[in-house]
Formats: C-alpha cells, sequence, structure tokens
C-alpha cells in the first residue's frame, strides 16, 4: 500500500527527467523560453521582519535602561545635563518621553523603509541603541562627587 501511495505521490518524477515520459510537445516548443533576469534586484524586506523586531525590542530596552538609570543617578542626587531635573522628576512626564523617544525611532526607521534605504533603516536603531545603552552606563558610572564638578 505505501509502495501504491508513492507512485501516486510521486508519480515517475526520475523517468519524466530522463525524457522517456515527456510527449514530443514539450520538447519542441517554438520561440525562446521564458528566463529569470540575472541582476534582478532582491524584493525589499517587510518592515516588521525578525531583524527589525529585534532592533526596535533593542531601542526599547535601551530607553527603559536609560530612565533606570537617570532614576538612579537623580536618587544619588546627580543633576541631569540633558533635561530639566523637574522633567526628569516628574516619573509619568518622563515615561512618556522615553516612549515618544522609542516611536520617534521606529518612526525615522519606516521613513528609511519606505524611501528605499534599507542600510539606514537598521543603522538608525543601532545607533539609538548604542546612545541608549552609552548614556546608561555614563549614568551608572556618575558619583556624587563627579557630578557636582561637572555642573560647576
Amino acid at each position: 500500500m505505501a509502495l501504491g501511495l508513492c507512485l501516486i505521490v510521486f508519480p515517475a518524477s526520475g523517468m519524466a527527467a530522463e525524457g522517456s515520459l515527456a510527449s514530443p510537445q514539450y520538447e519542441s516548443s517554438p520561440g525562446p523560453q521564458p528566463t529569470a533576469p540575472q541582476n534582478a534586484p532582491k524584493s525589499p524586506h517587510r518592515f516588521w521582519d525578525a531583524t527589525n523586531s529585534v532592533l526596535f525590542l533593542g531601542v526599547a530596552g535601551g530607553r527603559a535602561l536609560d530612565y533606570v538609570s537617570t532614576q538612579q543617578m537623580r536618587s544619588r542626587g546627580v543633576n541631569e545635563l540633558l533635561l530639566s531635573n523637574q522633567i526628569v522628576d516628574n516619573k509619568p512626564l518622563f515615561v512618556a518621553i522615553e516612549a515618544a523617544g522609542t516611536a520617534a525611532s521606529i518612526a525615522v526607521s519606516y521613513l528609511f523603509h519606505r524611501s528605499g534605504h534599507h542600510k539606514l533603516e537598521r543603522w538608525t536603531s543601532i545607533v539609538h541603541i548604542s546612545f541608549g545603552v552609552g548614556g546608561a552606563i555614563r549614568n551608572f558610572g556618575l558619583q556624587p562627587s563627579q557630578a557636582d564638578s561637572l555642573t560647576h
């Protein structure tokens, strides 16, 4: 029974390749055969592919790490350099700013994607992750005595 099923599913595929079962109408077809172009451009990837999803999660993670490190820095009495202390100390506002930064990064990547600049699309997230993680490392490394020397 299994042999019969195999013959139904794979009907003499090896013999057809040798030409013994090929019909004459297929052997001498008039006109040129269609061929795929050799230098056809690669079809663009989908925007929400696996690579972009991982990069966008990295951006969100970098922003979350920046939030945590800034809050920890402020709890030690260190002043914020880029935003005012009032903004950073207002936790809902600061969370909204971090979320807006993530959304802006995704929007810029989307604009690059739509315009065909796929390398820039990816690099937008990579640079954003680098700055977020780098800023967090800096925040965690600041000591209260270093912070006073930076602001004066």
